[in-house]
Order: structure tokens, then C-alpha cells, then sequence
């Protein structure tokens, strides 16, 4: 029984670690995508605009 634990958690670190390796490195290229450059130079100005 303690042998299937241990399979069991070392299963579900490795695919732990996996997806949130996969997680990161899409948020990684979501952000340095060119086509989202525009996006987030006009979101980089709404602290500096004046209110009306």
C-alpha cells in the first residue's frame, strides 16, 4: 500500500509541475505576442490620462 502511495504523489507532482510549467509559458508568449502590443500600450496609459 505504501508503494502506491508513493507512485501516486510522485504521478501527481510530475503532473502538477507539467501544468503549470504550461501554464507559465503561455502566459509568457500571450504576453511578447506581437499582435497584443497595442493592446497593452493603450493599458499602460489609462493610469497617466486625465479625467473629464
Amino acid at each position: 500500500m505504501d508503494e502506491t502511495y508513493v507512485s501516486l504523489a510522485n504521478f501527481a507532482q510530475t503532473g502538477g509541475l507539467l501544468y503549470f510549467m504550461a501554464v507559465f509559458a503561455a502566459i509568457v508568449v500571450y504576453a511578447v505576442w506581437p499582435g497584443n502590443k497595442k493592446r497593452f500600450d493603450e493599458a499602460s496609459s489609462i493610469p497617466l490620462r486625465e479625467d473629464d
